[in-house]
């Protein structure tokens, strides 16, 4: 909205302890869509579902996999596993037992998620808790392929858990750059320990961490976390009120069964388990807010607001920032690694030639929906462009129209396409008709892709308009189609130089010899009155009016 009416738009944004404030000017600074969207991160099926290595990948298993395969629509894995054994994940010889295994246990999901609706809330608990962390790490553990190079798994057994008859693997000391603060903890990898403090003491698990979601859980709080949010899922779909459960970070029932099945999956593959905050962030893809931050971004989005409209009353183009004009309108927000200056201000980067927002022209057209119809306005933003009026005739000599220079476009509304050359059959309605009313937009998309795309934006006629005035109103001054910005063609490379001339032959009586330099004439040299004659041997001889031999073919 803000590139159509051209107004200044004031950008801000905050995480964590970083910030900024960006000023966004037609034609003068990038908008969004000029910066590419970076790629979310994904990782290798065999990764997530066989050899998991960090927290995240037990996370990304517990929601994306498991909750799914249990509680989410009945999907077949068939073509998900298909396309990692097309592109060879994980290599060596055990990659295609790999993938067979995988369809095993895709099947017997299917089986065990029909007995949630059936068996009872511990026995349901019971089996889904032995094929997922026992019988499918037993079978992992069966590929000993696999295990050459990575420490294996360790398969859980509930009733010993329960029990606290049960060993699990040692949890690997983090490194000198994941530990910070006076003290230091040793966690095992069922999450109980003890933390040792600046006075020597030794500070309780419940007297660190009060809160229920900052709390470490202990192998055995995970398996009865995992029954308790198991059973109430199962309870959820047995209401019939749900055909499917998905992950959601304020669903606390999914959430619970994300935070057990994530520690229970790591405790296995001796991987350090998380908090129910910490894995709350890491699935629901949370930045924590922190008020100063957000303090000082508004204080920020004020003064730049300030520079704008000190600027815009001067009544002279707002003045960008740049390497060669360092006065102007800048970004500032707040920096990493400088805390002696945490402030920072940027150049503002120019607008990305190919983007599909910013470069469109936009301008405005007062109509009336209700009586101008899609073609005829088309059509007079078309004669517009070229500088023909309504009043003016556009037949040639013989009477037709003359359509030689008119360009063959596509008009859409968002990404609905109205018409294009191929589909005229919208041209004859009403705007009205089409949902084409006050505040859309029409784009005008070059079929040849030569010129950018205009925007029309729909606004009403002005008031007190009388029913027999025009039915819509083109800008006074129409601008005319800017051509797409092409890249420059890569230099000739002169490196080597490729003769294409013919050998040619010039004839000494009937014999042949080749031809030096000097017989070669160029190619663009205009040539005399040349004649045709076949020789003895049955060459074609071009000669002069000189009677001098030219070329023998």
């Amino acid at each position: 909205m803000c590139m159509a009416a051209n107004v200044p738009l004031v950008e801000s944004g905050t995480a964590g302890y970083l910030g900024q404030v960006q000023p966004i000017l037609r034609d003068s600074t990038e908008c969004f869509d000029c910066m590419p969207k970076p790629t979310p991160k994904t990782f290798p099926v065999c990764t997530i579902r066989s050899t998991p290595s960090t927290p995240i990948h037990c996370i990304v298993w517990a929601k994306s996999y498991l909750l799914s395969q249990l509680f989410g629509e009945q999907e077949d894995d068939e073509g998900e596993l298909d396309q990692a054994a097309a592109q060879g994940e994980n290599g060596g010889s055990s990659h295609a037992t790999e993938i067979a295994k995988l369809r095993e246990e895709a099947r017997a999901f299917k089986r065990v998620r029909e007995s949630l609706l059936s068996a009872s809330p511990e026995q349901a608990a019971a089996l889904v808790f032995n094929k997922v962390f026992n019988e499918d790490i037993k079978r992992l553990l069966s590929m000993a392929d696999m295990w050459k190079a990575r420490k294996p798994p360790t398969p859980l057994d509930r009733d010993s858990i329960l029990a606290d008859q049960f060993t699990p693997p040692a949890v690997p000391a983090p490194s000198s750059s994941e530990t910070s603060g006076p003290s230091t903890a040793n966690v095992t990898a069922n999450g109980t320990g003890s933390s040792t403090v600046p006075n020597g003491g030794v500070a309780s698990s419940s007297a660190q961490a009060k809160l229920k979601d900052q709390r470490q859980l202990s192998l055995k709080d995970n398996v009865q976390l995992f029954d308790e949010s198991l059973s109430r899922l199962a309870a959820r779909l047995r209401s019939g009120k749900e055909t499917s459960i998905s992950f959601d970070k304020d669903d606390s029932d999914t959430l619970d069964f994300v935070t057990a099945t994530a520690n229970l999956r790591a405790t296995a593959y001796a991987i350090e388990n998380k908090t129910r905050w910490e894995v709350k962030e890491m699935a629901g893809n949370i930045i924590p807010a922190i008020a100063t931050t957000n303090a000082i971004i508004s204080g920020l989005i004020v003064l730049q607001a300030l520079h704008i409209l000190r600027a815009k009353a001067t009544g002279k183009p707002i003045p960008v920032a740049s390497p060669s004009q360092p006065s102007g309108i800048r970004i500032a927000g707040l920096q990493a690694g400088k805390a002696s200056v945490p402030l920072a201000t940027y150049y503002v980067s120019p607008p990305n030639p190919a983007c599909g927002i910013c470069r469109d022209q936009y301008v405005s057209v007062q109509c009336d929906p209700a009586r101008v119809t899609l073609g005829d306005l088309i059509n007079a933003v078309l004669r517009a462009e070229r500088g023909v009026g309504d009043d003016e005739d556009m037949e040639d000599g013989e009477g037709e129209d003359d359509e030689s220079e008119r360009r063959e476009v596509a008009v859409y509304e968002g990404q609905r396409l109205l018409s294009d050359p191929d589909m005229d059959d919208n041209l004859g309605s009403t705007l009205e008709s089409l949902s084409c009313t006050r505040g859309k937009f029409l784009t005008i998309v070059d079929e040849d892709e030569v010129f950018e795309n205009v925007v029309l934006a729909l606004s009403p006629l002005p008031e007190g308009t009388s029913a027999e005035s025009p039915a819509f109103i083109l800008p006074a001054t129409f601008p005319s189609p800017k051509q797409h910005a092409r890249p420059k063609p890569p230099a000739p490379d002169t490196t080597e130089e490729v003769d294409d001339e013919p050998e040619i032959v010039v004839a000494e009586s009937s014999r042949k010899r080749a031809a030096s330099e000097d017989d070669i004439r160029p190619a663009k040299r205009a040539r005399t009155q040349e004649h045709l004659e076949e020789d003895e041997d049955g060459h074609i001889v071009i000669s002069d009016d000189d009677d001098d031999v030219m070329e023998v073919l």
